[in-house]
């Protein structure tokens, strides 16, 4: 699930979630991307990398991303 700022929740796939990373992450300069993010070459591994350590991006000022696994059953 994606939680992002002023906008409604969305259930993601694995894949889709790294594709929407990696849109977000190519409109961060370096400078202002998180330390270990940095030292990453490029926007897939950054985008991989999140996925696999975090929950969370900062995107600015009083905007949010978000993402948590969840299990949906039929």
């Amino acid at each position: 699930m994606v939680l992002e700022t002023n906008q409604p929740e969305q259930f993601l796939t694995k894949y889709e979630l790294r594709q929407k990373l990696q849109t977000v992450l190519e409109k961060i300069s370096l400078q202002d991307l998180p330390v270990d993010l940095q030292k990453f070459d490029c926007v897939l591994t950054r985008s991989q990398n999140l996925i696999d350590t975090s929950c969370e991006l900062d995107i600015g000022e009083g905007e949010y991303l978000q993402w948590y696994a969840v299990r949906l059953e039929k």
